[in-house]
């Protein structure tokens, strides 16, 4: 692959308005950036689940703020790249004009790579998954195609978020966000059909990046840019390199801040958090600094800054050095499981440490079952409502679909996914207040 191809400022669903001139596009990316801020979508990441449950009376992170903390380290890295690219290659901005955009295209990216995440965190993706492996919805296997089944069985937040940026949706116009093609492409950690994501062996295909009916779009998008395409069928490409480095800023920023958010929950102690965090921060003078402060939520802020910069010098020096092999598209990583030592086996003990007390607390558990609940709950009622749309009670149903979701398609699979793309959608409490209205466990008022 060729950075010369792989920076495109193509506009999906505006390719008429291609701004052929290079110099004039450099700020295309930022218009990406500044689109996703002011977004409905994007607004509604803050109600929805990062790890811990929403709204608490201590602050933690949600999906907003984890999502603009990501941006942030997300342009640093770029940055970080382009600037390297320059010190060693001079005339690299007049052989290739937008590579001084990468920081913008990162970010832009990491705005956008937890837009598909449906309510209650990851559960609420195989919530909606077990609705038809083990639930209800498996009466609808014999009405889709095999790789139609797949994408309702292994329902992926990923291949949601690339959906919800290029699908025309009633009334909003085709290619309503009309991102650059180099953003949308950054997305996609996982550049396969369903089919094929499930093989773990290849960091592309561990998972999936778009469903069946977005297939065609994505392969319009891989071709353009000319990524390398593993296979036809099922169809297969290798990642757009700079998906290396949204995964980096999107690892970072999760696995820091959720010691400091368990830290501020006294799910973790200080002593905990220090010990780790240390070991990941460069600054000789740090224990002095530390021993000034007094209290210990801004200790671990300040733990957290240095860590963060560390791993920030540490995955852009990596990507920077394995530049030609991921350009191949055979870098079988991530970056922040090939860092160097020590910090790598600092970071696999944070992320042992996150499983066996974060991620497993009374909690976050709660809302995961929570989770299976509501969204079952939600798809139980809906997707047969509008399938059949028979009765007077499915008739009602329907009519709380909001009309950008309905669809003219008289498919099974289109359908559904209306049903989908309408509770996918949903933030944790408006998911939980439909839930308990529908199901006669409150009564609405009418405002």
């Amino acid at each position: 692959m060729k950075w010369e191809k792989l920076l495109s400022a193509k506009r999906w669903g505006s390719e008429n308005k291609y701004i052929e001139d290079q110099a004039e596009a450099r700020s295309e990316f930022q218009r990406d950036y500044d689109r996703l801020i002011f977004s409905s979508p994007f607004r509604r990441l803050q109600n929805k689940t990062q790890v811990f449950p929403l709204p608490g009376s201590v602050f933690v992170h949600n999906r907003l703020t984890h999502s603009l903390e990501v941006a942030s380290v997300g342009r640093s890295l770029g940055r970080i790249f382009y600037n390297k690219l320059k010190k060693e290659e001079p005339g690299i901005d007049e052989r290739l004009p937008l590579i001084s955009e990468i920081g913008n295209i990162v970010a832009a990216a990491c705005l956008a790579h937890d837009l598909g995440n449906p309510a209650f965190g990851h559960s609420g993706e195989a919530a909606i998954s077990h609705y038809f492996t083990d639930d209800r919805g498996l009466a609808y296997k014999d009405k889709v195609t095999e790789a139609q089944w797949s994408d309702l069985t292994h329902f992926e937040g990923n291949a949601n978020a690339f959906r919800i940026l290029t699908h025309p949706y009633a009334g909003k116009g085709y290619g309503s966000f009309a991102l650059t093609y180099s953003t949308l492409a950054s997305i996609a950690k996982y550049p396969c059909e369903s089919l094929a994501g499930h093989d773990k062996t290849k960091i592309y295909t561990k998972k999936y990046g778009f469903f069946q009916s977005e297939q065609s779009g994505f392969q319009r998008i891989a071709e353009d840019l000319e990524l390398a395409k593993v296979q036809d069928s099922p169809l297969i490409y290798k990642r757009h390199p700079i998906v290396y480095l949204v995964e980096a800023a999107d690892d970072i920023c999760y696995n820091i801040i959720d010691l400091e958010d368990a830290h501020r929950l006294k799910i973790l102690s200080y002593g905990d958090v220090e010990s780790l965090l240390l070991k990941l921060c460069n600054d000789p003078n740090l224990p002095a600094r530390l021993d000034d402060i007094d209290d210990d939520d801004a200790k671990i802020s300040l733990l957290r800054a240095k860590a963060i910069n560390t791993l920030i010098a540490a995955c852009s020096d990596l990507f920077y050095n394995e530049q030609e092999l991921i350009l191949r598209g055979d870098f079988n990583h991530s970056l922040i499981d090939r860092i160097d030592e020590p910090y790598r086996s600092v970071m696999k003990d944070i992320q042992a440490i996150s499983v066996k007390k974060i991620y497993n607390y009374s909690s976050v558990v709660q809302i995961e079952v929570a989770g299976y609940k509501v969204m079952g709950g939600l798809l139980e009622e809906f997707i047969p409502a509008y399938l059949n749309n028979h009765s007077h009670y499915s008739r009602k149903l329907v009519d709380l679909i909001p009309r950008q979701f309905i669809t003219k398609d008289t498919g099974d699979y289109a359908r559904i996914q209306t049903v989908l793309d309408f509770v996918s959608g949903m933030t944790d409490l408006y998911a939980v207040e439909l839930f308990r209205k529908i199901k006669g466990i409150s009564f609405p008022s009418i405002t």
